[in-house]
């Protein structure tokens, strides 16, 4: 049975999703890919799913169909991707049109919040088309995703980010990992001032999660958390592949690990 949204009233008098508490003072998303990704993230208990397709590009939209089972599924907050196609984060007016109308079709399929961002050919924030998708969104929060970490100068990026209204950023620091973006990730929490989340996100696990909240200060984190999983087929044709030549096999798939989330879940409790 499908499980209704708790909702508030907003002052305009529109139903706005409730976000849920923090436990332990912290709140860990997991992106997923599948519905027992997104099963396995609730079991183990994180607060919201990040609800993607493609993660070996870094996450697009997911399908209509993926959202709606997984709604049906879980409890916790599902915030959807919208992301066109995997690459850089300049698009095209006919991609700008795709992600308005899967914008629409998210909120109408119980989307809790969505995910997005776009840059200009010179590494800024696109504030005119992140300001017409925002409109879209309304009245679901906003994540700007890691098109963060390709701007030309993150400072002045989050400060725009905070003019057009956005909830929370999702960083790696502008750099490789979350760990190696480390100063960078602080110093935007520090900037930030409580007025817009810092998310840290990119190469978390369970090795270097409470060096990376001791070192920025961050409530919220963003993982995967996933192990691989061996394919139930018995006959295998290991000679064809459905991808790229460097893919992964068809007989193996990543999905998230109950007993990851649960550990990352237990070293942020012990530090926050």
């Amino acid at each position: 049975m499908k499980r209704r949204a708790v909702c508030r009233e907003s002052r305009q008098g529109t139903l706005v999703p409730v976000q849920p508490e923090m436990t332990g003072g912290f709140l860990m998303e997991i992106c997923v890919d599948s519905v027992e990704s997104a099963i396995n993230a609730e079991r183990g208990g994180a607060g919201r799913i990040e609800l993607c397709s493609g993660l070996l590009e870094g996450g697009t939209t997911p399908s209509m169909g993926m959202l709606q089972v997984v709604k049906q599924c879980v409890q916790i907050p599902v915030f959807v991707m919208i992301r066109p196609r995997g690459g850089d984060f300049l698009y095209s007016d006919r991609e700008v049109e795709v992600m308005k109308a899967d914008i629409r079709l998210a909120k109408l399929y119980g989307a809790d919040g969505l995910v997005l961002g776009a840059l200009t050919e010179d590494g800024h924030i696109d504030t005119e088309l992140c300001m017409a998708l925002l409109s879209t969104c309304r009245p679901l929060p906003v994540t700007f995703h890691r098109a963060f970490d390709m701007v030309q100068n993150p400072e002045v990026a989050l400060e725009t980010l905070l003019t057009l209204g956005f909830d929370r950023v999702l960083t790696s620091g502008c750099d490789s990992s979350a760990l190696e973006g480390l100063p960078m990730i602080k110093q935007l929490v520090e900037q930030a001032k409580g007025k817009i989340v810092i998310m840290p996100g990119g190469g978390i696990t369970e090795r270097n999660l409470q060096r990376i909240l001791e070192g920025s200060g961050a409530t919220e984190f963003h993982c995967s958390a996933r192990s691989a999983k061996d394919s139930g087929m018995k006959f295998r044709n290991t000679s064809v592949a459905m991808g790229a030549s460097l893919s992964n096999s068809e007989y193996s798939s990543k999905v998230t690990d109950v007993a990851k989330v649960r550990t990352l879940c237990a070293i942020a409790k012990s530090f926050l």
